[in-house]
């Protein structure tokens, strides 16, 4: 990477919280340490970075299961050594049920999709897409690179104190609604505390039946696709029989859910194309518009026009400028982006992407915050409606009965929002921060209360992996965490919540339809220079996920900064848009800051009209990297702090 120019932008923190890891062999960043080592371990017994990142994932779907699980999705995006040149793009995102259908939804008396229960699932894409990378481009029998897993689930690992504490925020729920759930996770009916060692035989015993049905195949690629078919035919049937009893969801009803057996069965993960575009002369690669990505990429052709000095987001000007380009994006990414109809036009990304617009987006950018959604206009073609703006939104549930809405709507924080924006504990720079742990905003122990219904905060998890050859992969698994709807038995897992962010609205680009997936929030992300991958990066945090990426590029790529300078610099988003999670309302002019972004930047923020929230000196982004110098074939790797959690690793 590039030497730090001082003139261009503010001077980055020193010491960093942790040094930018150096090496020729391989790297792995995540957002769990057991994750990043096993992932570390594969490397160093020979095999590539799809074998590693697929262990890692596994490993995610055990030591991090308030952040993602089996039964929720993930995007990918990778290069092949052979084909340094040509982004792929992964596709674990599974559709919407054949039985979900708007009508339906509405009948059940819903004006929204639901945030937690089987209602809001998508058909479980993550596992499937994992094996279809291992089978294609990994080198390692699957039974080896889901030991790591395995092992965990069955033996046991060291429960996080985030996890403990999601668990206590939801047992209300799991001992009076969702039964299942508290067998799984309330043993003996408490809380596990902190440190202590949880196992999951259940999903153990699942994998190793999957590994078993590919065993006497004639070959690896065989073996793989037999474990493919199994778990679907596994997953599938107990999903069915466990969904047709209603369950407690978020709106404070109980419903049944819809998803059976042939649409597990119909699901098979895919590849394609990555959507890219340039920003001074690096190659950014993204998903298609049925995920966020392109709105990232629409924030970069935004500010390519603008001078260095408005791309620092540690001034005022510059994270002035940031915000406003963000919202601009989010607005068409509400618009415009979805999963096409096969009868439909697809998303005018190629215009939507172009420096001709991107300079009429940037025009709309003055010096004082915009509390507008302001979608753009695609010659030749109708605007799709604005979707509905609410600063509140009201429930079925009694009213007053979830706190933080007196008319009945719930608490902020539903789906999968990321940190928990008050208070956290300080240290100082060169310590890791301790994020306070995961919660709502909500405090009563009313029956309808969030902890009743699952409406708590979710989150995500990220990988990435480079090896010595030049593979490169980044990944966001998510969905299916534990608080998203009751425990399957049998399977030890729950089903995910994505179908939250289509709307019951037949004109919407984003609507709920049957077969179609919804416009995901999970955003990993590959730069490339001359033809070649440079970085692998990506965060967890819903609609923060390419908000906090953005910033992170900035500094690298203009500023100067290392890869963990970068991470560890004061991060910031807007939530001037609706958010993609139930219930789906907005802050007009909204801000969240970290606190060291500094008393007079912010101050300066909110002069200009900026609604500011300060979030503490170290909760934005859980941001994770790995780099590769294609001229010298030096790797590198950055992790974040925040939270003590991730880590990178390599050598």
């Amino acid at each position: 990477m590039t030497s730090f120019s001082p003139p261009v932008f503010t001077p980055p923190a020193t010491p960093s919280t942790r040094p930018d890891l150096q090496g020729t062999f391989g790297m792995v960043g995540s957002t769990h340490w057991i994750a990043t080592a096993s992932a570390q371990a594969v490397l160093e017994r020979g095999g590539n970075a799809f074998d590693a990142a697929v262990a890692g994932a596994f490993v995610l779907h055990v030591v991090e299961p308030h952040l993602n699980g089996p039964g929720g999705d993930m995007t990918g995006v990778f290069v092949t050594a052979d084909a340094p040149s040509a982004p792929r793009v992964l596709v674990g995102q599974g559709p919407a049920p054949a039985g979900a259908t708007i009508e339906h939804y509405r009948a059940e008396g819903l004006d929204l999709v639901p945030g937690s229960g089987a209602l809001a699932a998508a058909v479980p894409g993550s596992v499937d897409a994992w094996l279809l990378l291992l089978r294609d481009h990994g080198t390692w029998d699957l039974g080896d690179v889901l030991a790591y897993a395995v092992g965990y689930a069955r033996e046991g690992h060291p429960v996080l104190a985030r996890v403990s504490s999601t668990i206590s925020l939801v047992a209300d729920l799991f001992r009076d609604h969702w039964p299942t759930s508290a067998a799984r996770w309330l043993p003996d009916g408490e809380v596990p505390a902190p440190g202590a060692v949880v196992t999951n035989p259940e999903y153990a015993d699942l994998l190793d039946a999957v590994v078993a049905a590919g065993v006497g195949a004639a070959s690896r690629t065989e073996a793989i696709d037999l474990a493919r078919a199994a778990w679907r035919e596994r997953v599938g049937a107990a999903v069915e029989e466990f969904v047709t009893t209603p369950h407690r969801h978020s709106d404070g009803g109980d419903h049944a859910g819809v998803m059976t057996a042939a649409d597990v069965a119909g699901f098979e993960a895919s590849y394609e194309d990555a959507t890219t575009a340039t920003f001074r002369g690096y190659t950014i690669a993204k998903t298609g518009a049925w995920g966020q990505g392109p709105a990232l990429l629409a924030s970069l052709k935004i500010l390519e026009g603008l001078d260095d000095a408005a791309l620092d987001p540690s001034t005022e000007l510059g994270a002035h400028t940031i915000l406003e380009a963000q919202k601009l994006a989010m607005a068409d990414r509400d618009v415009w982006y979805g999963d096409p109809a096969a009868d439909s036009d697809d998303v005018p990304l190629t215009y939507l992407l172009s420096a001709e617009y991107a300079a009429q987006r940037r025009a709309l950018i003055t010096d004082a915050a915009s509390h507008e959604l302001r979608p753009g206009d695609v010659p030749g073609r109708a605007t799709p409606p604005v979707p509905p703006l609410r600063t509140e939104y009201a429930t079925s549930a009694p009213a007053g009965s979830l706190p933080g809405a007196p008319t009945g709507g719930a608490a902020a924080g539903v789906g999968e929002p990321t940190v928990e924006v008050p208070s956290v504990v300080e240290l100082p720079s060169v310590v890791e921060p301790v994020e306070t742990p995961v919660s709502t905003s909500a405090t009563s122990d009313s029956p309808d209360s969030p902890s009743h219904t699952g409406a708590t905060r979710g989150d995500t998890c990220h990988i990435d992996v480079v090896d010595r050859w030049g593979n490169m992969v980044s990944a966001t698994p998510s969905g299916g965490w534990l608080q998203s709807s009751p425990t399957i038995p049998g399977l030890g897992f729950c089903l995910g919540t994505r179908l939250q962010m289509t709307w019951l609205d037949e004109a919407s680009p984003s609507a709920l339809v049957p077969g179609r997936r919804p416009r995901t929030t999970l955003t990993p992300t590959l730069v490339l220079r001359d033809g070649e991958p440079v970085i692998a990066l990506g965060s967890p945090g819903g609609d923060q996920q390419d908000q906090w990426q953005l910033p992170f590029l900035l500094r690298v790529l203009v500023g100067g900064y290392t890869p963990q300078q970068a991470i560890d610099a004061p991060a910031l988003h807007t939530t001037s848009f609706p958010g993609s999670f139930w219930p789906r309302t907005w802050t007009p002019g909204g801000a969240v800051v970290e606190d060291r972004l500094g008393d007079d930047v912010i101050a300066a923020l909110e002069r200009r009209g900026h609604v500011v929230t300060r979030a503490g000196d170290w909760a934005l982004g859980r941001l994770s990297a790995v780099t590769r110098d294609p001229a010298t074939g030096l790797l590198g790797a950055a992790a974040n702090p925040r939270g003590a959690q991730g880590y990178a690793a390599g050598r």
